[in-house]
């Protein structure tokens, strides 16, 4: 672990999972690293009842929770409230298959964990948002944290972005969003 460990216990975080024994794992986990806020819901109703109580700093959300999925209830807080659209969501889920990663990463998941999760495996996620957060992106289909996790020196465009390499040029397909 790093020297993040040591500034942990400042944040705040929601734990999302209809699984009592996944809740209680999490919470665990997070109490290890020095986290003392740590609020637990067991769907996204009651998720969005604490949200709406206090912002957290980070949530850890399952994929699957009946009646709604981890990937609606993160739809909803992107098109949330100014202040909660911006908190980063971890989605932890035992579905590892592009398909799921994709449609995650395209409704504004921050980081994914896939199950079984390790101590290990949290703390990079969690160092992930403190240490190296993205900046979100708006556009007519999309809100949520950039999708790019870095620069591509070998990417010829489309540039998209004014900060990409080459978009200042007039030939690029550059757009502000």
């Amino acid at each position: 672990m790093s020297k993040l460990s040591e500034g942990l216990g400042e944040l705040g975080a929601l734990v999302v999972d209809d699984n009592g024994h996944m809740r209680t794992l999490l919470a665990a986990v997070l109490k290890a690293f020095g986290i003392k806020d740590i609020r637990m819901a067991a769907n996204a109703t009651e998720a969005e009842n604490e949200l709406k109580r206090a912002l957290p700093d980070f949530a850890i959300v399952d994929y699957l929770m009946p009646p709604d999925d981890g990937i609606e209830f993160v739809k909803r807080i992107r098109q949330g409230g100014e202040e909660m659209r911006y908190l980063p969501v971890v989605l932890v889920t035992s579905y590892a298959e592009r398909e799921c990663v994709v449609r995650a990463r395209d409704a504004g998941v921050t980081e994914f964990l896939v199950k079984p999760i390790t101590p290990k495996g949290v703390f990079r996620r969690i160092e992930e948002i403190v240490l190296r957060p993205r900046p979100f992106i708006k556009c007519e289909t999309y809100f949520g944290p950039d999708r790019r996790r870095r620069a591509d020196p070998n990417f010829k465009g489309p540039f998209r972005r004014a900060d990409d390499t080459g978009a200042e040029s007039e030939d690029s397909d550059v757009f502000e969003i």
